[in-house]
Protein backbone atom coordinates (compact mmCIF):
# COMPACT_ATOMS: atom_id res chain seq x y z
CA UNK A 1 0.00 0.00 0.00
CA UNK A 2 2.90 2.43 0.78
CA UNK A 3 4.72 1.79 -1.97
CA UNK A 4 1.06 2.58 -4.31
CA UNK A 5 0.85 5.66 -2.33
CA UNK A 6 4.66 6.62 -3.71
CA UNK A 7 3.99 5.78 -7.15
CA UNK A 8 0.86 7.95 -7.23
CA UNK A 9 2.36 10.82 -5.40
CA UNK A 10 5.62 10.49 -7.97
CA UNK A 11 2.96 10.58 -10.85
CA UNK A 12 1.15 13.47 -9.31
CA UNK A 13 4.17 15.25 -9.03
CA UNK A 14 5.87 14.20 -12.73
CA UNK A 15 4.22 17.31 -14.57
CA UNK A 16 5.54 19.30 -11.86
CA UNK A 17 8.61 17.99 -12.18
CA UNK A 18 9.07 18.31 -15.97
CA UNK A 19 8.01 21.68 -15.76
CA UNK A 20 10.93 22.35 -13.87
CA UNK A 21 13.64 20.76 -15.87
CA UNK A 22 12.05 21.99 -19.26
CA UNK A 23 12.82 25.70 -16.98
CA UNK A 24 15.93 24.38 -16.04
CA UNK A 25 17.07 23.67 -19.22
CA UNK A 26 15.58 26.79 -21.01
CA UNK A 27 17.62 29.25 -18.69
CA UNK A 28 20.68 26.96 -19.07
CA UNK A 29 20.31 27.37 -22.95
CA UNK A 30 19.29 31.01 -22.58
CA UNK A 31 22.62 31.92 -20.22
CA UNK A 32 24.67 29.61 -22.84
CA UNK A 33 23.69 31.63 -25.56
CA UNK A 34 24.39 34.85 -23.52
CA UNK A 35 27.64 33.91 -22.67
CA UNK A 36 28.52 32.84 -26.53
CA UNK A 37 27.28 36.44 -27.79
CA UNK A 38 29.33 38.11 -24.69
CA UNK A 39 32.45 36.00 -25.99
CA UNK A 40 32.22 36.90 -29.66
CA UNK A 41 31.81 40.46 -28.18
CA UNK A 42 34.70 40.50 -26.14
CA UNK A 43 36.56 38.77 -28.91
CA UNK A 44 35.89 41.80 -31.34
CA UNK A 45 36.62 44.55 -28.94
CA UNK A 46 39.17 42.66 -27.03
CA UNK A 47 41.27 40.10 -28.34
CA UNK A 48 43.50 42.39 -30.22
CA UNK A 49 45.33 42.99 -26.74
CA UNK A 50 43.33 40.16 -24.43
CA UNK A 51 43.39 36.76 -23.97
CA UNK A 52 38.77 36.63 -24.06
CA UNK A 53 38.55 32.36 -24.05
CA UNK A 54 39.89 29.74 -21.21
CA UNK A 55 43.09 29.45 -22.80
CA UNK A 56 45.77 30.99 -24.39
CA UNK A 57 48.54 33.92 -23.79
CA UNK A 58 47.13 37.41 -24.52
CA UNK A 59 48.65 38.73 -27.70
CA UNK A 60 50.09 41.87 -25.36
CA UNK A 61 51.74 40.51 -22.74
CA UNK A 62 50.74 43.75 -20.32
CA UNK A 63 47.39 42.81 -20.93
CA UNK A 64 46.11 40.09 -18.25
CA UNK A 65 44.21 36.87 -19.96
CA UNK A 66 40.24 37.51 -19.29
CA UNK A 67 40.30 34.25 -17.24
CA UNK A 68 42.32 35.33 -14.68
CA UNK A 69 40.76 38.68 -13.37
CA UNK A 70 39.57 37.10 -10.19
CA UNK A 71 36.89 37.66 -7.91
CA UNK A 72 37.71 41.19 -6.65
CA UNK A 73 36.74 43.21 -10.42
CA UNK A 74 33.78 40.36 -11.51
CA UNK A 75 32.13 40.66 -8.14
CA UNK A 76 32.55 43.38 -7.30
CA UNK A 77 28.38 44.88 -7.73
CA UNK A 78 29.72 48.10 -9.61
CA UNK A 79 31.29 46.25 -11.87
CA UNK A 80 28.33 45.82 -14.49
CA UNK A 81 27.48 49.55 -14.10
CA UNK A 82 31.21 50.46 -14.99
CA UNK A 83 30.89 48.31 -17.98
CA UNK A 84 27.96 50.29 -18.81
CA UNK A 85 29.46 53.44 -18.37
CA UNK A 86 32.05 53.05 -20.14
CA UNK A 87 35.22 50.84 -18.32
CA UNK A 88 38.71 51.65 -18.97
CA UNK A 89 42.13 51.37 -16.92
CA UNK A 90 45.06 52.79 -16.14
CA UNK A 91 46.67 51.96 -18.97
CA UNK A 92 46.67 54.57 -21.71
CA UNK A 93 46.76 52.10 -24.39
CA UNK A 94 43.50 50.89 -23.81
CA UNK A 95 40.67 51.98 -25.62
CA UNK A 96 37.50 52.59 -23.08
CA UNK A 97 34.69 49.87 -23.89
CA UNK A 98 30.94 50.81 -23.68
CA UNK A 99 28.47 48.06 -23.30
CA UNK A 100 24.59 48.37 -22.88
CA UNK A 101 23.20 46.75 -19.81
CA UNK A 102 22.23 43.57 -21.26
CA UNK A 103 25.66 42.98 -23.02
CA UNK A 104 27.45 44.14 -19.29
CA UNK A 105 25.63 41.23 -17.99
CA UNK A 106 26.22 38.66 -20.58
CA UNK A 107 30.21 39.82 -20.48
CA UNK A 108 30.05 39.25 -16.94
CA UNK A 109 28.38 35.87 -16.73
CA UNK A 110 30.69 34.92 -19.52
CA UNK A 111 33.57 36.34 -17.37
CA UNK A 112 32.82 34.56 -14.51
CA UNK A 113 32.37 31.09 -16.16
CA UNK A 114 36.24 31.27 -17.27
CA UNK A 115 37.61 32.50 -14.42
CA UNK A 116 40.08 29.65 -13.28
CA UNK A 117 40.58 28.34 -9.98
CA UNK A 118 42.63 30.19 -7.70
CA UNK A 119 45.82 27.92 -6.66
CA UNK A 120 46.72 27.49 -2.97
CA UNK A 121 49.53 29.58 -1.49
Amino acid sequence: MKALFTVLSLSRAAPALLAVGVLWSTASQALEADQRRAEALLQRMCAECHAVGRTGASPNELAPPFRKLGENKLYDPGFTQRLQDGYSSIHRAMPTARFGRGDAEAVVSYLRAIQEPRKPK
